[in-house]
């Protein structure tokens, strides 16, 4: 048995979540697919895949396994790289990136573009979501997160800080006045974003003569998603502290108005994440370097 071709072939198959797919990219027949699998799960001596009619999932030890195969076939992609050119600049070969959902589709995707054109053989696989998911487990290269970072099994590079801003619809403002300072916020409404996590809304906090200072605020709707807190806004619905990239265009039609300038909310740091060694990979090399740039590139997402 082909042990590195049988790891190709479980590797395809959970990408795919099918052996009738996996076996049309591999142009190889579903039988040749079956009787791999089957051939590896004799060696290693346990299943790794449970099939029915209707659904393809991994075991544990099948889930184990795969990710083994993933870091294997990984490394001997980046050995043979050296050898074929791609050192030289011609990266290739699929990187798979989680970024939020907002950011990525604000931020990074209406340029990536750019990206892909200049290394067209690399295979972009970019997952938009906001659920913060474990990079080895789901098979990523990289994730972009905002805020601190929590996993010290992971190597974080700095990208940037995310800038934010307090502000209102005119409409609200009308109705409820401007406040002139952060302590005046119990009396008003606000657009709160809440944890997917804890379901709790988050506190709101601001920079006042070089200190941070957080406070409660009353929630007019608490939502946890940033494109809905802007709809929210825009519609009076109360006071936001919004990131300065998404509102910025609202700002300058004067559809929203920024308040509390004078001690604006905490920045959030913005990093890549990445397994320990992965960095070796030379696709994942260019694409950290150009997203670097992208953010160095942007006023409100730069240190």
């Amino acid at each position: 048995m082909d042990k590195l071709k049988a790891m190709q072939t479980l590797v395809r198959i959970v990408e795919a979540n099918s052996f009738t797919k996996a076996a049309e990219t591999l142009d190889l027949p579903r039988a040749a697919l079956t009787a791999t699998i089957k051939k590896l799960e004799g060696f290693l001596g346990t299943q790794l895949l449970q099939r029915t009619t209707r659904r393809l999932s991994l075991t544990p030890d099948g889930a184990d396994y795969y990710r083994k195969c993933q870091e294997i076939l990984q490394a001997v992609e980046d050995a043979e790289s050296v050898y074929r050119g791609q050192a030289a600049g011609q990266p290739r070969g699929k990187l798979r990136v989680e970024m939020p959902g907002t950011f990525g589709r604000n931020v990074v995707v209406p340029r990536i573009g750019a990206f892909c054109r200049q290394y067209p053989e690399i295979d972009m696989v970019v997952n938009l979501s906001d659920r913060v998911r474990d990079l080895i487990e789901e098979g990523a290269d990289c994730a972009l997160r905002v805020g601190a970072l929590q996993d010290s099994a992971m190597v974080g590079r700095p990208l940037g800080s995310m800038r934010f801003v307090t502000c209102a619809a005119p409409a609200y403002l009308e109705r409820h006045g401007v406040p002139q300072a952060w302590t005046e916020l119990p009396g008003h409404r606000c657009v709160s974003h809440f944890s997917g996590r804890t379901g709790r809304p988050f506190d709101w906090d601001f920079m006042v003569d070089g200190s941070v200072v957080t406070t409660e605020v009353r929630s007019a709707i608490a939502v946890n998603d940033a494109e809905a807190s802007l709809s929210c806004v825009l519609q009076g619905m109360g006071l936001a502290q919004m990131a300065r990239y998404q509102v910025r265009a609202h700002l300058a039609s004067g559809a929203l108005v920024e308040v509390l300038a004078a001690t604006p909310p905490t920045p959030m740091p913005v990093s890549l994440l990445y397994p320990q060694g992965r960095m070796s990979s030379p696709r994942l090399r260019v694409f950290a370097d150009w997203l670097a740039q992208l953010l160095r590139s942007d006023p409100d997402l730069q240190n």
